[in-house]
């Protein structure tokens, strides 16, 4: 492709290393953007450089915030006695929009993959262990994507907090084998949460 601005050329390089951004909606991209009013193009200039300079981490469950404390996290109205487990934020955003949850999240930030070289200590692993050897929780809710990883990660935790006293589910198979639940319909994943089974009867399913 060429170009007659070195200008151009470095923007839509710039734009083309997004997922799912070829060069050429790349280009339609920052041409879009060269027809707005400058102070449009400022904006998002400034709001993406606010969300990388000032966006932080829960400190309780590691979901995204402004703040040290997530609004989840804050919510008097939220219990801490239930710890919903994810892979990431999108599956915290997925399972809100069904407004069917009303305790804690805990996001590990991915899942275990040897094949990937992903082990438990590269996951948010650790806090999670000991919120549960804190006593407070009395349910973990595994809801990680039903895939190998997943139901490996799943065991892994299982494996760590047997014994402890804290129960375990998992949500219902509404959810397809294979499937992400960012891309489940609302109703799916709203009655997956409340259907919840109890952990270790998923492992005899599966056996």
């Amino acid at each position: 492709m060429d170009f007659s601005s070195k200008l151009l050329e470095n923007a839509v390089y710039e734009m083309s290393q997004l997922p799912g951004i070829g060069k050429r909606t790349a280009l339609r991209l920052v041409l879009h953007l060269l027809k707005q009013p400058t102070k449009r193009t400022e904006q998002l200039s400034q709001s993406l450089m606010a969300l990388r300079n000032n966006l932080v981490y829960c400190s309780n469950c590691h979901n995204i915030s402004d703040k040290v404390l997530c609004d989840i996290c804050a919510n008097p109205k939220r219990t801490g006695e239930l710890v919903c487990v994810v892979e990431d934020i999108r599956d915290v955003m997925a399972i809100e929009n069904t407004g069917q949850f009303r305790g804690h999240y805990h996001v590990l930030g991915g899942k275990i993959s040897p094949m990937e070289g992903i082990g438990p200590q590269d996951l948010n692993m650790g806090s999670l262990l000991a919120k549960v050897k804190g006593g407070q929780v009395k349910e973990l809710i595994f809801a990680l994507p039903s895939t190998m990883e997943g139901d490996t990660t799943n065991f892994y935790i299982y494996r760590q907090i047997e014994g402890s006293g804290v129960g375990t589910s998992t949500i219902a198979r509404g959810i397809a084998v294979g499937d992400e639940l960012e891309y489940a319909d609302e109703v799916t994943l709203g009655r997956s949460i409340l259907n919840r089974i109890p952990f270790e009867g998923s492992l005899k399913s599966n056996g």
